[in-house]
């Protein structure tokens, strides 16, 4: 597609999607994001990078674009949903619109007023290989060791269940008979950065609404994401 098609129209009134990123690693996602964001391919307005260890390397991304950085560990609060409170707590203080959990590797406790706020994704087709045991490469080395024809990645809104949340796009990767864990994941790493931000574009413009279980995408935004 055309580069002029690509990117946004930056005259038009709807104003940066307020995001925050959490992390626990390299922040491969956010780093590829913030490229997105520099080249003009997707309207962010990144508030906070939160990471849940001093060790994510990927903070060094943030604090090279000037972006506010946290780091909140688990094991400074009593539970498991003290901590969650205290991650959105930060995230209403910078006016978060939407959160997306970028390698984050920390089950949270969502709150009410962020339902349908909250994004990951999932580098197979969800519902499939979504077991708790299931991640990184292992999911790759199961699908290659049950032999399916087709996996790819899924862009999901995070609820209280575990990657099994309202699904907002997915995108499918044939699966040859002769592919590695590393051909596999390759292909479909590249493939979930388009998807992740075509999704987040989308919510940019307002254009995601869910109905029960189903996430529908419709032809203008209409007010659906806090102002």
């Amino acid at each position: 597609m055309a580069d002029s098609v690509d990117r946004i129209n930056r005259t038009t009134e709807r104003s940066p999607l307020r995001v925050a990123f959490l992390i626990s690693g390299s922040g491969r996602t956010l780093h590829d994001l913030l490229d997105d964001v520099d080249n003009g391919l997707i309207d962010l307005d990144v508030r906070l990078v939160l990471a849940s260890t001093p060790n994510a390397s990927g903070l060094q991304h943030a604090e090279f674009r000037g972006i506010p950085v946290e780091v909140l560990e688990r094991t400074g609060f009593l539970d498991g949903g003290e901590y969650s409170k205290a991650i959105f707590g930060l995230c209403r203080d910078n006016e978060v619109q939407i959160v997306v959990m970028a390698g984050f590797s920390v089950h949270l406790t969502i709150p009410e007023d962020f339902q349908h706020r909250v994004i990951s994704s999932h580098p197979a087709l969800a519902p499939a290989f979504t077991d708790r045991t299931l991640h990184g490469r292992r999911i790759h080395e199961a699908v290659l060791a049950r032999g399916v024809k087709v996996s790819g990645c899924t862009i999901f809104f995070v609820d209280q269940s575990y990657n099994r949340g309202p699904v907002i796009l997915q995108k499918a990767v044939p699966v040859s008979v002769d592919d590695t864990v590393e051909q596999l994941e390759r292909r479909i790493l590249y493939e979930e950065r388009l998807a992740l931000r075509e999704a987040l574009q989308l919510l940019a413009e307002d254009r995601i609404r869910v109905e029960g279980r189903r996430v529908l995408t419709v032809a203008h935004g209409g007010g659906a994401l806090p102002a």
